[in-house]
C-alpha cells in the first residue's frame, strides 16, 4: 500500500497492520526507543514509525541511516503526539537499500544554490516534493482543461526550419563534422540531413494554426528551446509551452478563454495540492494561498497600451522614479508590470500593441498602427501570457511580411492558410515555468525545472 493511502481514509486502518517500502528521511534515537519519519513520496505527508528496545533488533535497526530504502510493516495506532492523528507501531523492518552518512541531503534548511548543484537528490526535500508534484498536478490541469472542452492535442515538430520569425534564437541542428567545418571555414547547408539548415523549435505556434483551421480547436503542450544568453530567474534555455489556436475567434474572445483557463488551472492546484500549497505559504511565499484564491474570484482588467503608458505616466508627474522612462510606441519594462499589476492588484489583460514591437503575423487595428494583441501580467511575475487575433487577411499578412524583409518563399504555406478557406482565428502561449513560479511562489525558473538548462548550466 501507500502512505496516500493511509492518509486518504484516517479512521479505516487505525488498529490495522500495513505494510510500505520508502525512505528514511529523518531518524531520531533515543535510548530505548525511536522514532523513523517516513515517507514513500505518494503525498506530501509522512508517517511516523516509532520503535523501542523490545524489538530482537533493536540495535540494528538504531544504526539504520537517513535516505536509506526501506520496508515497515507495524500497527497503525492512534498518536499522542500532536499534529499527527496517527502512527505507526513497528515490528518488522527490512533495509532494502543502505545510504551512507554523507548523503548530502540530511534533515535540516539547505540553500536552493546547494539544491541546485545536487539537483538528482532535491525532489527528496519537502520543498521540492512540493514544487514538482504541483508542476505534475498543474500539467493535468492544462490537458483537462483543454481536453474537456473540444480541442484537439497537436504535437508541434521539435525540428523545424521555421524560427517563427523573432520569437528568439533558436539552438541550430547539424549532422555535419563541425571539426571539418572549422578546418574549410565553409558550410554547405545543402549536405545537412534535411537539405537545409534547422534547429530547435522556438514556438509551435505556426503550425497549430494550421490544426485550428482542420479542428477549429486546438493546443499545444510540448518542450521549446531558446539560444539566448540571459541570466535572470525568468529564462531558461529549455522550457515548457501551452500554445492554443482557435478559429472563428476574436481578440476579446481569446482573452476569454486566457481568463477562464488561468482560473481552472489555479483552482484545480487548490483543490488537488491544499498540503503543498500550505507548505510553500508558510516557508516560501507568504500569501500564496491568499493570492491564487483572489484570482479565482477576480474579474481581470482590460487596458490598452495607450492607457497604461497614462498610468506610468501620471505616477511619473506624481513624483514616481522610474529606471526606463515609459513611452508611447515602445515595450514596456519589468518595473512597469509589476507597476499596473499593484495598481489594479488583479491580473491585467494590455491589449493594442504598437506593430513595430510585435510579431508580423497579429492583426492589425484599423489605426494602422497597433495591433490586436493582449500580454497578461499577473502580480509578481509580470507577463504570464501573450495571445492575439491572427491576421487572416492574406495581402495584408503579405504586405507585413515583405516590409519586415522576411523570406515569404518559406513562408508560402503559412500564408496558402489565408487563402484556402482561411477565418478570424486567435491563440495565445503559456511559459508553463512562469505560471508554475506564480502557482508556488517559487522565485526563480531554475527552481521549478528538474534538470534546468541555462548558460552554462547542462549538468545531469
Amino acid at each position: 500500500m501507500d502512505v496516500k493511502d493511509l492518509f486518504k481514509d484516517e479512521e479505516k486502518y487505525i488498529g490495522k497492520k500495513v505494510k510500505i517500502s520508502g525512505w528514511v528521511r529523518n531518524h531520531r534515537k533515543q535510548k530505548e526507543f525511536g522514532f523513523i519519519d517516513f515517507s514513500d513520496g505518494t503525498c506530501h505527508k509522512h508517517l511516523q514509525v516509532v520503535y523501542d528496545d523490545k524489538l530482537d533488533d533493536f540495535d540494528e535497526i538504531q544504526k539504520i541511516t537517513v535516505g536509506s530504502a526501506i520496508e515497515v510493516e507495524g500497527l497503525i495506532k492512534e498518536s499522542p503526539a500532536k499534529g499527527q492523528k496517527f502512527e505507526m507501531q513497528l515490528e518488522n523492518i527490512k533495509v532494502l537499500g543502505t545510504c551512507p552518512v554523507d548523503y548530502p541531503i540530511q534533515p535540516k534548511r539547505h540553500s536552493d544554490e546547494f539544491l541546485r548543484e545536487e539537483a538528482y537528490l532535491r525532489a527528496r526535500t519537502n520543498k521540492y516534493q512540493a514544487v514538482f508534484r504541483i508542476r505534475s498536478v498543474a500539467a493535468y490541469a492544462i490537458h483537462k482543461y483543454f481536453q474537456e472542452r473540444g480541442y484537439v492535442y497537436f504535437n508541434a515538430p521539435i525540428l523545424t526550419a521555421s524560427d517563427c520569425e523573432g520569437a528568439g534564437e533558436m539552438f541550430r541542428v547539424t549532422t555535419e563534422d563541425l571539426n571539418e567545418i572549422a578546418k574549410s571555414k565553409k558550410y554547405d547547408p545543402k549536405k545537412e540531413l534535411f537539405g537545409k539548415p534547422v534547429g530547435l523549435t522556438v514556438s509551435g505556434q505556426l503550425e497549430a494554426e494550421s490544426w485550428a483551421m482542420a479542428y477549429k480547436k486546438t493546443y499545444t503542450f510540448g518542450p521549446t528551446f531558446r539560444a539566448e544568453n540571459s541570466n535572470t530567474k525568468f529564462h531558461a534555455n529549455e522550457f515548457w509551452m501551452i500554445e492554443p489556436e482557435v478559429a472563428f475567434c476574436d481578440l476579446n474572445g481569446i482573452m476569454d478563454i486566457e481568463e477562464d483557463c488561468l482560473k481552472y488551472i489555479v483552482k484545480y492546484v487548490l483543490d488537488n495540492c491544499p498540503d503543498e500549497i500550505d507548505l510553500l505559504d508558510k516557508f516560501v511565499s507568504k500569501g500564496l494561498r491568499e493570492k491564487l484564491e483572489n484570482v479565482t474570484k477576480s474579474k481581470f482588467v482590460r487596458i490598452t497600451h495607450k492607457e497604461v503608458i497614462d498610468i506610468l505616466k501620471d505616477a511619473e508627474k506624481n513624483g514616481k522614479k522610474w529606471e526606463f522612462k515609459p513611452e508611447y510606441g515602445e515595450d514596456i519594462a519589468k518595473e512597469h508590470e509589476t507597476y499596473i499589476t499593484e495598481y489594479f492588484k488583479k491580473p491585467v489583460f494590455i491589449t493594442d500593441w504598437p506593430k513595430d514591437i510585435k510579431a508580423f503575423y497579429m492583426k492589425l487595428n484599423s489605426d494602422g498602427k497597433t495591433v490586436a494583441a493582449a500580454d497578461l501580467e499577473v502580480p509578481g511575475i509580470g507577463e504570464l501570457m501573450g495571445g492575439s487575433q491572427r491576421e487572416e487577411d492574406y495581402d495584408k499578412l503579405l504586405d507585413r511580411m515583405k516590409e519586415l524583409k522576411m523570406d515569404t518563399e518559406s513562408y508560402y504555406w503559412y500564408l496558402n492558410l489565408r487563402k484556402y478557406g482561411g477565418c478570424v482565428h486567435s491563440g495565445f502561449g503559456i511559459g508553463f515555468e512562469r505560471l508554475l513560479l506564480y502557482l508556488t511562489g517559487v522565485d526563480n525558473i531554475r527552481d521549478v525545472i528538474s534538470y534546468p538548462r541555462t548558460p552554462g548550466n547542462c549538468e545531469f
